[in-house]
This record gives structure tokens, C-alpha cells and sequence, in this order.
């Protein structure tokens, strides 16, 4: 089955928003084994939206249409649907009876125009919004091949009625009985062409299962999907398919799954009982930040000091004055001195430091870009001295992620080195 996403409404197009649920909707397809093809993007205009759907229907199996399902005379999806299927609109019970409940529970009354968010083409399959007003809904096309799916524009009501409602009913149309399951692997400290570089006859040569590359806020993944007959010999072919990998670049490797570099790092510090701290100067607060917006983090993490001034960096943090008149507190020596420090200030077996240069104009005769992260545990301190490019906040947010992955390496070689 082939498909295609039309994202219906003028902010769109105006880039007032983001259409997320384009990309969300592309990889949820993907994983139950519908090809999108195709995206679109149309205002809210009746003349338009048909153009566009005379178009789709022409070279999709499935076209998914979001957006334009609300109350107000902009919301015209179904309308221009029904217009070009020939279908009549009629109301469903279920979902009148639902909005006439949310109005009268809030002792509102319900004006006639949200009535209009429970018609439906007549003869169409009709998916529940337990997150809002205006249900989805799928019918057939004068092609029984072509399929139209309706779903709401906000992705808090798009994402549940598609997750609960809509993968089942688009499962039990697919003609075959085959299993897809898909692992992401995730690489950092890799360009996306090196990485590609290393697996390029893998890439090349690739059938099943399949290979995706995707580059990100400085991080590269690898989704990895396949088809097969049973769970367990697809099981088979990604630990094979991954294990090829990783021989090749496995040093750069550093999780699988959705999961972030801070949160790889919280799940081992907790899993090995370990406690950290952070004295920052160039990303401000902003790898304490990442850190304590992952549950668990309570556990780990004893707090931070953002020590932006050398006078901060002097009193309360205690890097000898020697260090910044002489080296400066851009340098190798005051970022492990400051992770020294607040290791044994916060009495955590580690402690992390960044400062550097994030620009636009250079500091102490060193240009934007230049970081250096310290990292101290109980036996040694060490430092890093890594040189970024972009604008101000890229080089911070790269610095933070730099510094969990520098520490999401050491932790793993000490656990390496007791194993063997």
C-alpha cells in the first residue's frame, strides 16, 4: 500500500506552525509497512484541496488528510471531501451525543457551529476522539483502491486517535500477514556522511532488512526495519544486521532506541549507583537542565553551579586564581579544575565542567567554538578539548551533549574494564 499526507490549512503556509504531524504520521506508516510517497501542503480553500486530492488519488492507495475538521467556516475538509467523493454529509450519534455531554458538564452552551464537528460521510468509518471534539473518519473512494482518512489538526487529538483507532483499522486491511518491527540505533561524534562512508556497501547491498540513515542536533540514527514472517526471525535479522554495524562503528555508539543521550546517562548512573554534579560556564545551566528533565534524575544528579564570571569560577566553585590569570578560564586546566572542585563540593563520584567560547566574538584571544569539558571521578580528572561550528546556542547545546557523552563513555569503559 502506497500513501500520502495532506496537511490542510492556510498557517501552514504561512509558517505559523510546523507540520509535525506529517513527519510523525510518515513514520508510523513506515513501521506497519505503508510507503508515503508523497506530502502535501494546501490552504484552507475548497478549489485547492480538490486539486489536490484529484491529484492523490490518481497515484496513492491511502491519502491521509489532517486538518480542517473543526467547528469555524475555514474547517472545510469534509465538506470538500464529500463534494469529491459524491458522498452526503450526515451527523453521527456517538459523537453528537459526546459534544452536547462536554458542553452541558462544563454548563456551557453548545453553539450550532460545534455541532458540525460530528458530521460524517455517509458510509464511512467513523474513529473516536477521547481528546477532543471533531472525530476522524475513513471511506473509500470511487476507486475502492483509494482510500480517505480524515484526522484532526492538533497532534494531542492526531497522535492517540491514529495510535488507538487507526493502526488497527489500516493492519486489518493490509492483504498480507507479515510482521515489521524496526530498532533505531543511535551514534554521536559522527557526521552523517562518515558515518555512511563506513557502511556504504551495507547501504548499497541493503533488502532486509532496510537501512535508514537520519542526521540531528548534532547526533546521527540508524533505523533499521524489517519484514518477515514471525517476531522472532525478524529479531534475528536486526541483531545481525546491528551487530555488522557496530564492528564498523560501534565507537561512536551510544543507545537504541527514542531515548536522548541524558537520559542513556541518568538510566547508568542510576543502574550503577553512581551521583554526579556540574559546574558550567558556556552552557549556562543548560546540561544541569537536560539532566533534571528526566525522571529519575533526583537520584543522580545533586545540583549544579553556573559559574558564568571568573569571580564565580574563584568564589563559590574555589578554582585557584593562579589558573585564570596564567591559562586563562578558557583552558584545559580550569575546566578540570572546575570539575575537580565540584565533585568534591557536591561529594558525587563525578563531577562534569564546560567552559569555552560560544561566540559571536572571541574571548581571551581564543575564537568561538573552542569548548573544553572536564570530567573528575574519586581516581582521576580528565579533560576534553573539542572545536564546534554554528551559532551561539548550537555550540552550547552541542557542549552539553558532548559533555553526557564523554561521560557516557568513561562509565562504560570502567564497567567494561571490572567485567574483564
Amino acid at each position: 500500500m502506497n500513501g500520502e499526507i495532506i496537511a490542510v490549512g492556510s498557517e501552514l503556509l504561512l509558517g505559523q506552525i510546523v507540520n509535525s504531524n506529517a513527519t510523525y504520521l510518515s513514520k508510523q506508516l513506515s513501521n506497519i509497512g505503508i510507503n508515503v510517497y508523497h506530502h502535501a501542503v494546501v490552504g484552507d480553500n475548497e478549489k485547492r484541496l480538490s486539486e489536490v486530492l484529484a491529484v492523490a488519488c490518481n497515484r496513492s492507495d491511502l491519502v491521509i488528510i489532517t486538518g480542517g475538521l473543526g467547528p469555524t467556516k475555514d474547517d472545510l475538509t469534509k465538506e470538500t471531501v464529500g463534494k469529491f467523493l459524491h458522498k452526503n454529509l450526515v451527523y453521527d450519534e456517538g459523537t453528537e451525543m459526546k459534544i452536547n455531554e462536554y458542553f452541558q458538564q462544563r454548563n456551557r452552551e453548545m453553539t450550532e457551529n460545534n455541532r458540525k464537528q460530528a458530521l460524517i460521510l455517509e458510509g464511512s468509518h467513523v474513529f473516536p476522539n477521547d481528546h477532543g471534539l471533531a472525530c476522524g473518519l475513513a471511506i473509500k473512494g470511487e476507486d475502492p483502491q483509494t482510500q480517505f482518512i480524515m484526522l484532526p489538526g492538533p497532534p494531542s487529538e492526531l497522535k492517540p486517535m491514529f495510535e488507538t483507532y487507526v493502526i488497527p483499522y489500516l493492519t486489518s486491511q493490509l492483504g498480507e500477514k507479515a510482521f515489521i518491527q524496526s530498532r533505531v540505533l543511535r551514534f554521536f561524534d559522527i557526521g552523517e556522511s562518515q558515518l555512511a562512508e563506513k557502511l556504504d556497501d551495507l547501504l548499497e547491498s541493503q533488502t532486509n532488512p532496510t537501512i535508514a540513515p537520519l542526521a540531528s542536533d548534532g547526533e546521527v540514527t540508524l533505523r533499521l526495519t524489517v519484514k518477515g514472517e514471525n517476531e522472532v526471525t525478524n529479531e534475528q535479522l536486526l541483531d545481525e544486521t546491528a551487530a555488522k554495524i557496530l564492528q564498523r562503528v560501534g565507537d561512536y555508539f551510544y543507545g537504541t532506541g527514542e531515548n536522548s543521550i541524558y537520559h542513556m546517562l541518568v538510566h547508568l548512573l542510576n543502574q550503577q549507583g553512581y551521583t554526579l554534579s556540574s559546574a558550567e560556564s558556556i552552557t549556562g545551566g543548560l546540561f544541569a537542565s537536560e539532566i533534571i528533565s528526566i525522571p529519575g534524575a533526583g537520584s543522580v544528579f545533586s545540583g549544579g553551579v553556573i559559574s558564568y564570571a571568573n569571580d564565580m569560577k574563584e568564589e563559590p566553585l574555589g578554582v585557584k586564581e593562579e589558573i585564570l590569570i596564567e591559562e586563562g578560564a578558557v583552558s584545559l586546566t580550569c575546566a578540570k579544575e572546575m570539575a575537580f572542585k565540584i565533585r568534591e563540593q557536591g561529594k558525587t563520584d563525578f563531577g562534569i565542567s564546560f567552559t569555552g567560547v560560544a561566540g559571536p566574538d572571541p574571548l581571551e584571544g581564543k575564537k568561538p567554538g573552542l569548548v573544553y569539558i572536564g570530567i573528575s571521578s574519586q581516581l582521576e580528572t580528565k579533560g576534553y578539548m573539542i572545536q564546534l561550528a554554528g551559532s551561539r546556542n548550537n555550540i552550547r547545546s552541542r557542549s552539553a551533549k558532548y559533555g553526557a557523552y564523554f561521560l557516557l563513555q568513561w562509565i562504560r569503559k570502567e564497567i567494561k574494564k571490572v567485567d574483564e
